[in-house]
C-alpha cells in the first residue's frame, strides 16, 4: 500500500511527509552553521561563501514554512492521536511555538543580511530585495534576536523529537509512523 499525496484524518500524507523532513532537515544543519559563520573573521577563506549559503537555505526554508502554510489550507489534518486533554494542550503549543520560532528566526535573518540595504541572492540564481533599515543598529539587534529564536527553536525540535520518540517507544502508538509514512489506515 502507498502513502497517499494528501492527508487523510488517519495519516499523513507524502506531501507534508516531504515538508516535514525537508524543513527538519534544514533547520537542524542551519543552526551549527550559523554558530560556525559566528567563528569566521573578515580573513577566513570562508567567510566570503559560508554566510551566503546560510542566507540562500535560509530562504528556501522560509519558502518551504510558505509552502507547508498553505499545504495545512488545503489538507486536512489527521486526527490527534489520544492523550490526555493536557498533553493535547502542550502539543498544541509546541507545534505553535516550532512555526512562531521559526517565523522570527527567518524574519530577524532576513533583517540582518538586508541591514545594510544589500538584497540577498539564493545561490545566485536571483536576488530578493532589501527593504529599508527599520531601527538603528538593525543588523545587532536583530542578531540578538536571531540567536535567541534559533536557538529556543532548535531546543523545542529537539523535545519535539524526543516526544516523538516516547510515543513510539514507551506509548507504542502510531505518532512517529504517521509522519515517516508507515501508517496505513484501512477504514479512511
Amino acid at each position: 500500500m502507498t502513502t497517499p499525496v494528501k492527508n487523510n484524518l488517519h495519516t499523513y500524507g507524502m506531501g507534508s511527509i516531504i515538508i516535514h523532513w525537508s524543513m527538519a532537515l534544514i533547520i537542524i544543519g542551519m543552526y551549527p552553521l550559523g554558530l560556525y559563520i559566528d567563528t569566521l573573521d573578515y580573513y577566513d577563506p570562508a567567510y566570503r561563501t559560508i554566510p551566503q549559503w546560510h542566507k540562500s537555505i535560509g530562504l528556501i526554508l522560509m519558502s518551504l514554512l510558505i509552502l507547508r502554510m498553505l499545504w495545512r489550507v488545503i489538507n486536512v489534518q489527521p486526527l490527534p492521536m489520544p492523550q490526555p486533554r493536557l498533553l493535547q494542550t502542550i502539543t498544541k503549543l509546541a507545534h505553535s511555538g516550532l512555526y512562531l520560532l521559526l517565523l522570527i528566526a527567518l524574519i530577524s535573518g532576513y533583517m540582518i543580511s538586508t541591514a545594510d540595504g544589500r538584497p540577498i541572492a539564493l545561490f545566485n540564481l536571483f536576488e530578493v530585495p532589501a527593504l529599508p533599515a527599520v531601527t538603528e543598529n538593525q543588523e545587532d539587534i536583530a542578531g540578538e534576536i536571531h540567536y535567541w529564536s534559533t536557538t529556543t527553536l532548535i531546543t523545542l525540535a529537539g523535545l519535539h523529537a524526543l516526544a516523538a520518540l516516547k510515543h513510539h517507544y514507551i506509548n507504542k502508538d502510531n505518532t512517529l509512523k504517521r509522519m515517516l509514512g508507515m501508517h496505513q489506515e484501512t477504514n479512511s
